[in-house]
């Protein structure tokens, strides 16, 4: 029986997966083209699974060289002789699966063997062009994980052997090379450019300028997910409606392949161990394995926050971006931006910063306030405290939350003043709200309503949502669009209750909870 894989590559004869027909089809007609392109994405993006996938799919057309510099160590790189003499043993091991000439065979193995005047670069590509040139078909060469190759000048003259090849081709039609060459990587050659070279050299000037865009979509589409879960249905009969379940899937995850196959994993070997198999393969059974996830110290989220210390500006401003709802305009000049993109925290989403997923924006929120937590924050406390009495039958009494957080903020904080626009209090209602769901319920924030005047706090609770906005009071108008909006955003969730908290600077306010009936919804506004 096939499972669910997270670790390495995905195999489909032994794990559930997506369909990656479509793509590989894709990244053929760039190598039926002759480019030369890298594919740089995040760890455990699924890039070394679509490598071996695109790998068998060129076979019937090419002669696919595929290689792994993880098998080269960080000694061969130290030379130009001691690499050439690696990249020969790593052509030698595919002699099973790829028709190497003999005569190049013996070439290779005698670079291996040389005691003095031991091989370097122009001499192994001299063979590798005479092999592209009495090849039936066209070689194409691909090598995953070249950032074992980051701060290594044998690598960059490695790249412009390639370079120098693709630009005689180029000017001469005759000349054989190979097809195209794949380079794969968390890192894109530029930026492994630019720790090598001084500070004081034109970083674009990269041996790896011949490179074609490579835009294709490497995240799992709705209906490949949905696709995955069908073959999964099929095998074990759960009755799960997998359309909605790839949807809700989806959209915690932005289609991020770990967090896909994880999320499904923790459904069926942890979850489904604490009620029917039936029962975890529902929205209510992705709730507990997104509690699950989250509560977990991964290799993915390890990294993500190693990332994020080594960038302290654009930590500060993803702060800002979940916390105060401030707004940071996509710049593919800045490099904070284009490293923290690059190691897929963050995206371009019509041309404005965003958290790649909500399972990496819930995780941010949780270390942001937890930062927090750890000075005593007063809400933090309260929020522990009191939690016990907010829980009612498997339901939140959300009305009383809004009472008592409005009642400690009072107490802390006394009136509000001009400053509190800076930090809206956004912050100290997570704090007080985070220790009261805590190990039960997940929390996130619709990121499509968050700004400097309003966020939507989205809490599952046992199976059961609560909505909460927040927002900063702008007189009666803003609030009665403010009412309007959230009822229309009740009926996407069908639901018939939802929540509201304006921080209110007006000194006659009238402080408290109060229901409201807008047509057939009531709402709760709290004023603090």
């Amino acid at each position: 029986m096939k499972k669910f894989n997270t670790t390495a590559i995905c195999i489909p004869s032994k794990h559930y997966m997506v369909d990656l027909s479509e793509r590989v089809r894709e990244i053929k007609r760039l190598v039926d083209d002759g480019k030369y392109f890298t594919i740089n994405r995040a760890r455990q993006y699924g890039k070394t699974t679509t490598i071996k996938a695109l790998t068998e799919y060129l076979k019937l057309d090419y002669d696919v060289l595929s290689l792994d510099f993880q098998k080269i160590s960080a000694a061969s790189f130290r030379t130009e002789e001691k690499f050439v003499q690696a990249f020969c043993r790593q052509i030698m091991a595919r002699g099973k699966s790829l028709p190497i000439p003999g005569a190049l065979k013996a070439e290779l193995q005698e670079y291996i063997s040389r005691k003095e005047n031991k091989a370097v670069l122009d001499e192994l590509f001299s063979s590798l062009t005479e092999w592209c040139e009495g090849s039936e078909k066209p070689v194409v060469l691909i090598i995953d994980e070249v950032d074992t190759a980051t701060n290594n000048q044998v690598f960059l003259d490695f790249l412009a052997q390639l370079r120098a090849d693709y630009l005689e081709r180029e000017d001469d039609p005759e000349k054989k090379t190979f097809q195209s060459v794949i380079l794969a990587g968390v890192t894109d050659v530029k930026h492994i450019r630019s720790k090598i070279r001084p500070e004081d050299e034109h970083k674009e000037n990269s041996p790896w300028n011949i490179a074609a865009d490579f835009t294709i979509d490497m995240s799992l589409s709705e209906n490949g997910i949905k696709g995955m879960l069908d073959e999964y249905e099929a095998d074990h009969h759960t009755g799960m409606d997998t359309a909605v379940m790839a949807k809700s899937i989806r959209d915690y995850t932005n289609g991020y392949p770990f967090l896909v196959s994880r999320i499904c994993q923790l459904l069926d070997e942890e979850v489904s161990k604490t009620m029917s198999l039936s029962d975890a393969w529902t929205e209510s059974g992705i709730d507990e394995a997104v509690k699950l996830l989250l509560a977990e110290n991964n290799t993915l989220f390890q990294t993500l926050t190693k990332n994020l210390n080594n960038y302290p500006y654009l930590k500060a401003s993803i702060r800002g971006i979940l916390m105060e709802g401030t707004r940071l305009t996509w710049n593919p000049d800045q490099e904070d931006i284009v490293q923290m993109q690059m190691y897929g925290l963050i995206r371009n989403d019509h041309n404005t910063v965003r958290i790649a997923n909500r399972i990496f924006e819930t995780r941010l929120y949780n270390l942001f306030l937890s930062d927090e937590e750890l000075k005593r924050n007063v809400f933090s406390r309260e929020g522990e405290l009191a939690k016990n009495q907010f829980v009612t039958e498997g339901r939140l009494n959300m009305r009383l939350i809004l009472e008592k957080f409005i009642k400690t903020y009072t107490e802390i904080c006394g009136p509000l003043v001009e400053r509190f626009k800076e930090k809206d209090g956004r912050e100290q209602f997570l704090l007080y709200l985070k220790p009261i769901i805590n190990g039960t319920g997940n929390y996130y924030i619709e990121a499509q309503t968050r700004d400097q005047t309003r966020t939507d706090v989205i809490v599952d609770y046992l199976g059961k949502q609560y909505i909460i906005e927040l927002k900063i009071w702008r007189g009666e108008r803003y609030n009665a669009e403010g009412e309007k909006q959230i009822s229309e955003y009740l009926d996407y969730w069908n639901l018939n209750t939802g929540y509201m908290l304006s921080f209110n600077f007006n000194k006659n306010k009238e402080q408290g909870v109060k229901r409201v009936e807008i047509g057939d919804k009531v709402l709760f506004e709290g004023t603090v």
